[in-house]
């Protein structure tokens, strides 16, 4: 066995790029996806970027409690306030769901 290479490795090998970890401070990786005909910018969070914050979930109206890894995905032309927190499995189901979301009488309105 060989020991561990504690070096980092040359700018031309294969792998994630400086430009692919743009949000490294936050905790997690961007990228660029399609969705309904329009280019996305999103970010994976990591539980610890999360602390101590709450979001709800366009994609099942339900809480993302505080350290929990998700999904911040906005479209590419828009701005910091069209920002949307999910959970992992909602927006990689974005497709299959429906767009009509049923809240109860006493869900918050956020």
């Amino acid at each position: 066995m060989s020991p561990r290479r504690n070096r980092p490795k040359a700018s031309g090998s294969s792998g994630r790029s400086a430009e692919d970890d743009r949000a490294g401070r936050y905790g997690g990786w961007q990228s660029t996806e399609s969705w309904q005909g329009e280019d996305w910018s999103v970010r994976h969070v990591a539980g610890a970027s999360a602390e101590g914050k709450t979001y709800r979930c366009p994609g099942c109206d339900q809480l993302i409690p505080s350290g929990v890894p998700h999904v911040v995905a906005w479209p590419e032309h828009a701005g910091v306030d069209d920002r949307r927190h999910w959970h992992k499995a909602c927006w990689n189901a974005k497709d299959r769901r429906t767009t009509r979301v049923q809240r109860s009488r006493n869900a918050p309105r956020f």
